[in-house]
């Protein structure tokens, strides 16, 4: 390859620094170049689309680590089926869907000792009405009547 984007085009071209795509290459999740014959790195324009799924791959909340399977199995495919985005998708949204619930669960937790006035910790897990999910130990604990 006498012709090729280098290291700043690429990272420009795909919105990323330098570093990253250096440690990319390192992780294994983009071939390493070719070198012109001044040493200098030489990219193909697929090397801007890689950076770019990456990028996206990761912004779906996929890691460093899945992108490199996902990637690898998508290069392995020669016709064959194997677990490829649609399994790591429904698998992701199930993530992302428990995550969703724990935050609302925390977020309307947070809201209730707003709404309580809580205002000291301490003081809040001996009210018998605090909404901070203590443990049992903090329940046999309770024994003030009013509230924080």
């Amino acid at each position: 390859m006498s012709t090729g984007l280098r290291s700043g085009q690429v990272a420009e071209a795909a919105g990323v620094n330098i570093q990253t795509l250096r440690y990319y290459e390192r992780r294994g999740l983009l071939a390493e170049p070719e070198r012109s014959s001044g040493g200098h790195r030489l990219y193909g324009d697929e090397a801007v689309t890689v950076l770019r799924v990456i990028k996206a791959a990761q912004r779906l909340g996929f890691t460093l680590e899945e992108v490199a399977e996902l990637l690898e199995a998508g290069r392995h495919r020669h016709g064959k089926s194997v677990p490829g985005l649609q399994q790591r998708a429904r698998e992701k949204l199930a993530e992302v869907e428990a995550k969703i619930a724990d935050l609302t669960t925390i977020r309307a937790t947070l809201a209730a000792a707003l709404d309580a006035g809580c205002d000291d910790l301490t003081a809040c897990s001996a009210s018998p009405c605090c909404p901070i999910p203590f443990t049992g130990l903090a329940e046999e604990n309770r024994h003030a009547s009013t509230c924080c």
